[in-house]
């Protein structure tokens, strides 16, 4: 795989989570470790968590505004991010008690060293590889209609070294391509219709809004990279610090029930949880009723886990295996 416009970005980010030191400061009142505990007591536990105004994020929402932390002893804040960059050296230096991440990053985090523990299933694939939550697309006359057409072929994703590319490279490898001559380039999601259109790429890596949008736009579907890769694959997940796990064990299994909670409750609602949307993202109320939404299933998928970890190790982005049950709960 060629890589270019950013191709150190997550190194780089790894640098940055490292310089912003390998603990999460002391449990104190404000930190989950006050007087009320998250089993009893009479005070809610304080905690913030790490979010993204994302699609992926509405059950950690959702349960916020039903009182579901609230019942399991919780205090939550929110703090919005644009991306998981921001999210981890924020749990890692304490600043956030929990944060939610996709699957690569977090491996790539901790095979660099941080100190980091998967808590809860953050969503999934929708289970159809013909009607996934992101996929390739590409314009109508590009000559690209299968995973394979994408070797020798420009395509954006919005960070390299990460879940997209890997994902997209073994598409390609399945369909008897050759992902080591895809050329992927770093671009943001809202900038890559554009560049698509105007000629500077020639496939687009998105996820859901920007799919519908730019599907709706005449983009078409090359492939859907992490339901052909795996159709139940968990993508993200929530996840906290090992020092804070360790001094804070009962609030981590209360963030830990409360989560699978909320996560039952959207994939049981999944009216609400598209309704859910408006309250934290901008996505037009138009897309959001069109727009194929994840699975939340409350359980960790160890195995979709190991798999992104083998992934990462066949297409370079880690030199060797990551030690996958170091995360897991």
């Amino acid at each position: 795989m060629r890589r270019r416009a950013g191709v150190a970005a997550v190194l780089t980010s790894l640098a940055l989570v490292a310089a912003c030191g390998g603990g999460s400061g002391d449990a104190g009142p404000d930190a989950g470790g006050g007087e009320g505990t998250a089993q009893g007591g009479d005070e809610l536990i304080p905690i913030t968590v790490g979010s993204l105004p994302i699609v992926d994020t509405a059950p950690l929402h959702m349960g916020v505004e039903e009182g579901i932390f609230e019942e399991h002893g919780l205090d939550v804040t929110l703090q919005l991010a644009q991306g998981g960059a921001a999210v981890i050296p924020a749990v890692v230096s304490g600043e956030y008690q929990f944060g939610f991440s996709n699957v690569v990053s977090l491996l790539l985090a901790s095979q660099q060293g941080l100190d980091l523990q998967i808590v809860a299933s953050g969503n999934s694939t929708s289970g159809d590889p013909d009607a996934d939550i992101g996929g390739v697309l590409t314009l109508p006359d590009s000559g690209i209609e299968t995973p394979a057409d994408l070797e020798g072929k420009t395509v954006a994703v919005n960070t390299l070294n990460n879940i997209g590319d890997v994902t997209i490279s073994e598409v390609v490898a399945q369909d008897g391509g050759d992902p080591d001559a895809v050329e992927f380039v770093e671009m943001g999601f809202p900038d890559m219709p554009a560049a698509l259109s105007g000629g500077q790429v020639d496939a687009i890596w998105v996820l859901e809004p920007f799919f519908t949008i730019s599907k709706g736009e005449g983009a078409e579907v090359v492939t859907h990279n992490f339901a052909e890769v795996d159709p139940d694959m968990m993508v993200a997940s929530y996840f906290t610090s090992g020092q804070y796990a360790e001094q804070n064990p009962e609030v981590v299994e209360a963030f830990t029930a409360a989560m699978k909670e909320s996560l039952t409750y959207a994939q049981e609602n999944p009216d609400a949880a598209r309704a859910a949307l408006s309250t934290y993202t901008e996505i037009d109320p138009a897309v959001t009723e069109t727009m194929t939404m994840p699975q939340y299933p409350p359980e960790i998928n160890a195995e979709s886990v190991q798999m992104l970890a083998d992934l990462a190790l066949k297409y370079g982005l880690v030199e060797e295996e990551v030690d996958v049950q170091g995360i897991l709960p």
